[in-house]
């Protein structure tokens, strides 16, 4: 199977998209001929002209809020958001209009939107573009958030958002941009909500996603060497979550490990923390671990960045505290 970038993946989703439903446009800052943030939507202006790939004035509130009124109308907008750190500019529109528009007309309209956005540290690029906000965007009714870790699973949930009736808030990793991966040329999608077990273990589950999935897969290899045999499970939705999946492992394993890039406070660890407590209390055998960044703001310092963001060796000692 060849194998193609995290970028170039998404791009095919759109261009996929945009070819089968004449409904489906994209709008965003630098979107057009520019190619979008990182180039996700590179060469689609030109292959599809200004009125389905549209450019708009640097205004976060208006982007979103064009793409509740289109969606309520009947197409199905998948704009961009140039990094999470900005959704905060839009927040009256996601929080109070497009996540409770459906519920609030009893569900005689649907709201096919997506918000494609970048979150995540790793390039320098400071404070106001590097963090992880998924865990606020779990806590609103009505949304669904999606964040893959691999071109593969890019692709597939990308195409399946985009289909879905709901706001989906799309959150890509900047620094797996680069990142390589098998992707069939075939049409696919992928189901929201099911997670994936990246790699069979039996002593312990390392729960994660985004970036950090390649985090642990790092530790696991390196854990498996000591004799320990750790189950990966990527979550890739993180609402609504596959809890049948997270829990399934930890009955298995008897030991749970929680690893994401965002803050620790009220992340989203800790809800995945308390469903292992409700449903799998009793097969634990030992305390549910946590491996997190700080509750700081990101550093611009690559050296206090590196610092910042979790590592291999933080989820192996998490995982040998707990065998």
């Amino acid at each position: 199977m060849r194998e193609i970038t995290y970028v170039q993946a998404l791009n095919e989703a759109l261009r996929e998209e945009l070819k089968r439903d004449e409904s489906v446009f994209i709008a965003g800052e630098d979107v057009g001929l520019y190619g979008g943030n990182l180039g996700v939507t590179k060469g689609l202006f030109q292959e599809f002209g200004e009125k389905r790939v549209k450019d708009t004035p640097i205004s976060e509130g208006a982007i979103v809020g064009l793409a509740a009124g289109a969606a309520a109308t009947g197409l199905r907008p998948c704009v961009e958001i140039m990094y999470v750190d900005f959704m905060g500019l839009c927040l009256e529109q996601i929080l109070n209009q497009t996540s409770k528009l459906r519920y609030m007309f009893g569900g005689k309209m649907k709201l096919p939107l997506v918000i494609r956005t970048q979150g995540g540290a790793g390039f320098s690029a400071a404070a106001h573009h590097s963090q992880s906000l998924e865990a606020f965007f779990t806590h609103i009714p009505g949304l669904k958030v999606v964040m893959p870790s691999t071109p593969y699973d890019a692709k597939g949930l990308l195409k399946s958002s985009i289909r879905d009736d709901n706001p989906v808030i799309f959150i890509e990793h900047k620094f797996l941009t680069d990142f390589r991966g098998p992707v069939p040329d075939d049409d696919y999608t992928l189901p929201l909500g099911e997670a994936e077990i990246k790699r069979e273990g039996k002593n312990v589950t390392i729960i994660t996603w985004s970036y950090m999935v390649h985090v642990a897969l790092e530790a696991a290899e390196r854990l498996a060497g000591e004799g320990i045999e750790a189950e990966v499970i990527d979550v890739r939705t993180l609402k609504p979550l596959d809890e049948e999946t997270v829990v399934g492992s930890v009955e298995k394993t008897g030991k749970a490990v929680i690893l994401h890039e965002a803050c620790r406070t009220s992340g989203f660890g800790a809800e995945v923390s308390a469903l292992i407590a409700d449903k799998a209390f009793d097969y634990l055998d030992g305390p549910v671990k946590r491996v997190t960044a700080p509750d700081t703001p990101v550093p611009f310092s690559p050296v206090l960045e590196r610092a910042f963001m979790p590592k291999p060796e933080d989820v192996i000692r998490a995982c040998q505290e707990i065998m």
